[in-house]
Formats: C-alpha cells, structure tokens, sequence
C-alpha cells in the first residue's frame, strides 16, 4: 500500500489516462505503418514497434497496480506534532548551518527540485516520529548528517 495526497492520487490517474488514450493509440499505429512495410521476418522497425508497445503496455500494468494500491491520505487529519508523510520539514544541517525544507511524500511523488522527498529516503526514514526541536543524526551515502527539526507543518 502506498499513502499519497489527493494530488498525487490524481496526477497517477491523469498519466494512465494519458497512456491509454493517447500513447497506446499511437503505438499501435506504428506497428501498423510498420507491418505495412513487408516481410515482417526482417523488419526492424516492426520488431522496435511492438517493443515499444510491450515497454508502454508494461508501464500501464505498473501503474494500475500503483493506482490499486493507493491510500490517499487526508490532511486534515494529520497532525503536526511529529514528523510524517505528508509533513513538510524544515530544519537546519547543525555542520554547515545550512536551512532546508522537504515534504516527505510516497516514492510516486518524489520530486527533489520541488522539494519532496521519497518516504523511503534515508533522511525521511531518520526524520519519520521526531518532534521539533530535536536533534537527529542521519547515514545518508555520503556520510552522516545532523540536523535540528526547526518546523513541521501540512504540506
């Protein structure tokens, strides 16, 4: 089961329906075009073709079984007296007093540039249950970090 907001809920949605209305349409047109070209024994571009709708109808399959799968998590009800999925985070790195802010959100939503961090992550699996104001120390790959939760709110 993978908890997401509503938002996330919905852009899963929006890439199935996209898939199978637009890019499954167009797959199939190119084997098609392709098997219009002749000896399907030699045709590369057939054969790429019906990889291409194989690769596209597995992606779809994935993303079903995701959709299925998914709790969409009401934010009204969290709480921010600890970290959580769905919380925003922001917190101070206590080595080189820089400020930062992530949203710990399912792995479907990890967006970093956009400042979402995957529930999985090392720095979220550290962060998950600590309250503000403490102080945690974290293994990510590079080596170990401390930080200070300074803030916790919705996301």
């Amino acid at each position: 089961m993978a908890y997401m907001s509503q938002e996330g809920y919905d852009k899963l949605i929006a890439e199935l329906h996209r898939l199978e209305a637009i890019e499954r349409p167009k797959a199939s047109a190119a084997i098609a075009e392709a098997r219009e070209k002749g000896d399907l024994s030699e045709n590369s571009e057939y054969d790429a073709a019906k990889e291409a709708q194989a690769h596209l109808e597995d992606k779809i399959n994935r993303l079903k079984t995701t959709i299925s799968e998914a709790k969409v998590v009401d934010t009204s009800r969290l709480s921010t007296d600890s970290v959580q999925i769905l919380t925003k985070v922001e917190m101070t790195n206590l080595t080189t007093k820089t400020k930062m802010s992530y949203t710990i959100v399912s792995e479907n939503e990890a967006d970093l540039r956009a400042g979402k961090i995957s529930i999985k992550t090392p720095i979220a699996q550290g962060l998950l249950g600590k309250k503000v104001g403490d102080e945690v120390e974290i293994t990510i790959p590079r080596g170990t970090i401390k930080l200070r939760i300074d803030n916790i709110s919705i996301a």
